[in-house]
């Protein structure tokens, strides 16, 4: 198991729950918590015991954004620093989408900026009813460029361009209705809520969650026919696995 500094990470009932853990800083983002997530995941997704995976937030946040060191370093980088910077945060949410085992987002209080992408970037989201998504960057002059790719794929291009392009508060239910989120969770009961969610999605397929994850994420760049034909390819590979084999037995037993 990795050495972690900025996040939490246990595992139990096949779920693993990786916490931004600085709660101090509104779970801000900076290169060393990137690091840490990264790691995490990759610790997830090799544990052959894990199903599912649960990324939370420490205290009154899911995640700010980007740390404000980090954003002071912006104005004096060069275009190739900040090309890297960029480019190590784009590699966290490439690795989320590329991973066989579901990764569900839990989030609580405010998901802003860097922290709505992360957020989005995972395959579900589930929210406490206080919670609120903002992408913030176009308050500063800025611009939500890495994560727009996930917003453009989760919404709407008039929804997207409310968002991303004006700054918009997204509350719990809103983001719920417009199909940003899974699912709304009373704050009292969230936390339990969030874990049993999880447990349940752990209890699935996990070659057939993978393979579908696989196939999903495939066809963003595909026309429809390729489309189809990676589903003829993935069913004849998903009719092969043990998990299909042995469900298909088992309905026609009962059958």
């Amino acid at each position: 198991m990795p050495e972690f500094k900025e996040i939490t990470y246990e595992s139990d009932n096949h779920v693993a729950r990786i916490t931004l853990n600085r709660p101090d800083k509104r779970n801000a983002l900076n290169e060393h918590l990137v690091a840490d997530l990264k790691a995490a995941m990759a610790e997830a997704e090799s544990d052959a015991d894990v199903k599912a995976i649960l990324l939370c937030g420490a205290g009154k946040d899911f995640c700010a954004g980007a740390d404000l060191s980090q954003l002071q370093r912006v104005a004096r980088n060069s275009v190739l620093d900040n090309l890297d910077d960029a480019s190590g945060f784009a590699a966290l949410l490439l690795q989320i989408r590329r991973m066989k085992k579901p990764v569900i987002a839990a989030v609580h209080g405010r998901a802003l900026a860097g922290g709505a992408g992360l957020a989005s970037a995972c395959d579900l989201v589930i929210a406490s009813r206080s919670a609120a998504f903002c992408y913030t960057e176009v308050k500063i002059g800025f611009v939500p460029a890495i994560v727009m790719a996930i917003a453009r794929r989760n919404l709407s291009e008039k929804r997207a361009f409310e968002i991303l392009c004006t700054g918009k508060t997204l509350t719990a239910e809103e983001a719920e209705r417009i199909g940003f989120i899974n699912a709304v969770f009373d704050d009292e009961s969230f936390d339990a809520e969030a874990l049993k969610y999880a447990a349940e999605i752990a209890q699935l397929s996990g070659s057939a969650i993978a393979l579908a994850k696989s196939l999903l994420y495939q066809t963003d760049a595909m026309s429809f026919e390729q489309a189809l034909h990676a589903g003829v390819e993935m069913n004849a590979i998903a009719r092969m696995t043990p998990d299909c084999q042995r469900g298909v037995e088992r309905f026609l037993t009962k059958q």
